[in-house]
């Protein structure tokens, strides 16, 4: 079966017979122009410009570029913005590769970009000048070029191939040093398309952009994907402002890491529907691990919660849930042109939507045959539906020789409804006893409802009649109620404990 069938129940027919692939950034840009000329693309700071406006901006840039290079790497310094947009518009529509440096790096860091990825020139939005000390004072022959630059001159897009260069992304870094991914406009593109599969109305949508555009998921799912579909972004230039924008904005789509969707959820209890607002109808969440709560809290809002999964280094999307009501512990069915396959319960991939490899010194990412080894954990059903069941490089391996993934124990532990976030980790005892230990975050809203005179006592109960039906291998043997937060990375995951920690 084509992947591309996994989808087609839902979507709007029309819809999905116009989701249509693209080799290029210029291909899909192009093809905006034709089509939504005169829609409403990007909203900053009470500013609404057209898809042809953000044009006429971006050839003048283009300009301004083709100034200084011809051709190749460009670091973009800018934070969520329409700078950004404008910039990387230009440079991918040109052929170049546009290296995205997140906003907050320091002065030594963007020095260090610059060396690592030899680029060619680097893009800055003023606010960030300070950031560039030492690249002027070592640097002296790289351009450097003011985003705000302004050009009566444009320049016209150029024509590239799919397997063009396009971006270049930092990855998570949350298991070790943060790599950088060299995607192609093939790559690129495959993942653009992908985010519109599963979703019934996907066109002339009302995005708000909360991820940052350094990540993959804001830069492909939030941007990209909204941009292809003709629909209007609206950028949040400060997240503490989200709600307010909200209101006056009026989105149809959310794309968010479920962080975000259980704090959106909480004050939605706390407030009412309407600080979502009344028109919001999907919220895209990835990034990592969806709780089956949320999805069934926010469909009693009527508001469809789709999970799915991906990585930088497959341009974001590798699979998505349009079923996440009836199988909310599941990432969905895996997207087109790629393929897969599980050794050891280890999930490979290659195909279009996959990076050139890593650049900067560090390894090529793949094996002799092409394939990329993701290092998760999975398991298929025979529908063709993918669940995660753990990472290899958390796997705990007790002293009998047991493997223990803590992400499927913690499964198991996130079923309760009262149960935000959990982490399962090998720590020593005083007397130098290794065990498995749980700590929780409990979710206070849910919490807040029951009619129980000591809250702590109930939960470790609860979760002690969980651990009781786990084989004896897998059982916890101590439980810590938490009265905060795991510390986060700034894609918004736990930081995992090292063995050992406690």
């Amino acid at each position: 079966m084509n992947a591309r069938e996994y989808f087609r129940p839902f979507t709007d027919p029309e819809e999905f017979e116009r989701i249509i692939e693209k080799d290029t950034v210029t291909e899909m840009w192009r093809d905006c122009l034709r089509d939504y000329a005169d829609r409403e693309a990007i909203v900053f700071r009470d500013t609404a410009c057209t898809y042809e406006e953000l044009e006429r901006d971006a050839a003048a840039f283009r300009a301004v570029l083709l100034q200084q290079i011809d051709g190749g790497r460009v670091g973009i310094l800018c934070a969520n913005s329409y700078d950004f947009v404008k910039a990387f518009i230009a440079v991918t529509t040109l052929g170049m590769t546009a290296v995205i440096l997140p906003a907050h790096l320091d002065a030594r860091s963007v020095f260090g970009c610059c060396m690592r990825f030899q680029l060619d020139a680097l893009v800055y939005q003023p606010e960030l000048d300070s950031q560039l000390d030492i690249v002027r004072e070592k640097l002296d022959d790289l351009p450097i070029i003011d985003i705000t630059a302004e050009t009566l001159d444009s320049a016209e897009m150029r024509d590239c191939d799919a397997k063009t260069p396009c971006v270049m992304m930092f990855t998570g870094g949350t298991t070790g040093k943060s790599k950088c991914a060299l995607l192609s406009n093939g790559a690129v593109m495959q993942g653009t398309v992908n985010g519109c599969y599963g979703v019934w109305n996907v066109f002339h949508q009302r995005y708000l952009l909360i991820l940052p555009l350094s990540h993959v998921f804001g830069l492909i799912r939030n941007l990209m994907t909204a941009l292809y579909t003709g629909s209007t972004l609206l950028i949040c230039d400060n997240n503490k402002n989200m709600f307010r924008d909200i209101k006056s904005f009026k989105p149809t789509v959310l794309v968010m890491v479920p962080a975000l969707a259980e704090m959106s959820l909480s004050l939605s209890k706390q407030f009412g529907r309407n600080m979502l607002g009344d028109d919001l109808k999907t919220i895209i969440c990835g990034a990592a691990a969806v709780a089956p709560y949320l999805i069934e809290e926010y469909d009693k809002l009527g508001i469809k919660l789709l999970q799915g999964y991906g990585l930088t280094e497959s341009a974001n999307l590798v699979s998505g849930n349009p079923l996440s009501v009836e199988h909310p512990d599941s990432i969905g069915y895996p997207y087109p042109n790629q393929e897969l396959k599980i050794v050891d319960g280890e999930l490979w991939l290659r195909g279009k939507n996959m990076m050139d490899g890593y650049v900067g010194g560090d390894e090529n990412g793949f094996d002799e045959e092409g394939w990329f080894h993701t290092g998760d954990l999975v398991r298929q059903d025979e529908s063709g539906l993918l669940y995660i069941t753990g990472r290899i490089k958390e796997i705990i391996v007790l002293s009998n020789g047991e493997n223990i993934s803590p992400a499927e124990l913690e499964g198991h532990f996130n079923a309760l409804p009262f149960i935000q976030d959990s982490q399962v980790f090998e720590t020593v005892t005083d007397g130098g006893r290794h065990i498995l230990a749980l700590e929780v975050v409990p979710r206070q809203t849910v919490l807040a409802k029951l009619p129980v005179e000591d809250p702590k006592r109930f939960i470790i109960g609860e979760l002690e009649k969980v651990n009781q039906s786990l084989p004896s291998f897998q059982r916890v043997t101590r439980i810590t109620v938490r009265d905060s937060d795991f510390a986060r990375s700034p894609s918004m995951k736990i930081v995992r404990y090292k063995n050992d920690k406690k």
